[in-house]
């Protein structure tokens, strides 16, 4: 017997996220969203999610993040703004609603109409600096999802990523405070070239950052350890009001971009993990990479299994 659903989980998703247009070849296509909807769509779970559409951010929103001539500058640009990262004429439409999934997910968890949620969008974010885009990503979503939820009242935020690359940009934002814990595994040495462990915040920061570097060929039973060893008592600790997940699914096995070898099982247990340290607060997921179309829409639906029944 299937187990009851016990979480409400919302999932997020629109179509202006298509409006994001790459240059033929590029892995970040919107293949990418085309293949999640449709395995999310056709599942048994679909009638169990509360299906959700974005909000769009606004410039205060993006500027608790970026800087200002930033923002300006991507609300014209369009062509290669560094040699990973294109910006189209929609990628900015795309890229304030990827924004601002997260910050709709954040407040349907303030008002408790659900308590987790998956936020399929793209441009990802965790690349992108406050003051510029990089590795694909235009605006930091994660980032500014945190700094919206502390205006919503979550006064202690706790940023997990799991993409095979560093967050350097979430880092970056948040290394010199001590009230946004941010938490990565990566493949190390690997794009962008951040995320040594003894990169470990500034400041009143310090302490507040905590990077496990993974070398390559990493496995299972590596990630198991950081997720049910090390990442528990890191929250616990903490103590935090609200989760914030940066999702990438490009550690999995089959990603081109990367050579880490974790099983679909493995990210289960990465899942398992994490939710066990977010029973009593919010648990928010945003889509970062992953770029083998059917390893990525195989791990998004994992996700969205243990959203709804880990307990």
């Amino acid at each position: 017997m299937e187990n009851p659903v016990i979480k409400k989980v919302g999932y997020i998703y629109d179509d202006v996220f298509l409006l994001h247009e790459m240059p033929e070849g590029h892995p970040e296509s919107k293949e990418r969203l085309l293949v999640i909807s449709k395995a999310v769509r056709t599942s048994s779970i679909s009638s169990k999610l509360i299906h959700l559409k974005p909000r769009k951010a606004d410039r205060g929103d993006i500027l608790k993040v970026h800087t200002s001539a930033y923002f300006d500058k991507i609300m014209k640009f369009t062509g290669y703004f560094d040699a990973d990262t294109y910006v189209s004429g929609g990628s900015a439409e795309a890229a304030l609603f990827a924004a601002g999934a997260v910050i709709e997910a954040i407040a349907e968890c303030k008002q408790g109409r659900i308590n987790r949620a998956f936020c399929a969008v793209r441009p990802p974010g965790h690349h992108a600096e406050a003051d510029r885009a990089m590795g694909f990503c235009i605006f930091n979503n994660v980032a500014i999802g945190a700094r919206y939820a502390q205006s919503a009242g979550y006064k202690k935020i706790f940023i997990i990523d799991f993409d095979v690359h560093h967050g350097n940009g979430t880092q970056h934002i948040f290394e010199e405070d001590d009230t946004v814990f941010y938490f990565s595994t990566h493949q190390y040495p690997h794009y962008p070239g951040t995320g040594a462990d003894s990169e470990k915040g500034k400041g009143k920061g310090k302490g507040f950052t905590y990077n496990i570097p993974m070398p390559y060929g990493a496995e299972d039973k590596d990630f198991f350890t950081a997720y049910h060893d090390v990442l528990p008592a890191l929250v616990s600790n903490f103590k935090p009001d609200i989760i914030l997940v940066s999702a990438g699914y490009d550690l999995h096995a089959k990603d081109p971009l990367a050579g880490l070898k974790v099983t679909n099982e493995g990210i289960r247990n990465i899942l398992r993990g994490i939710l066990s340290c977010a029973k009593d607060v919010p648990c928010i997921f945003s889509l970062e990479g992953g770029y083998n179309l059917t390893a990525l829409s195989e791990s998004v639906l994992i996700t969205l299994e243990e959203l709804l029944y880990f307990k």
